[in-house]
């Protein structure tokens, strides 16, 4: 990613889970051996109690459910 070395970031994040809506970019974390690393992904449902994103962009297929926090929980094997 471009310019990270200067605390900047390329992406802009919602980490209000009471203002989530379809079409925010969220971080998000993934259980298991993928645990500590940061990703990225767009949510399509927001509802009480988890959320639904795009973890591609370009894959509408790419669907996994994550929990509604800051930065949503998402299990290793939805995104395996």
């Amino acid at each position: 990613m471009q310019n990270m070395g200067d605390g900047s970031c390329p992406f802009e994040f919602n980490f209000d889970p009471a203002t989530f809506k379809a079409g925010d970019v969220v971080s998000y974390r993934v259980t298991g051996s993928l645990e500590g690393f940061p990703f990225v992904g767009t949510l399509v449902e927001v509802h009480e109690d988890h959320v639904v994103l795009l973890s591609e962009p370009d894959n509408p297929e790419s669907r996994v459910r994550g929990t509604r926090e800051s930065r949503p929980v998402v299990a290793e094997a939805d995104v395996i």
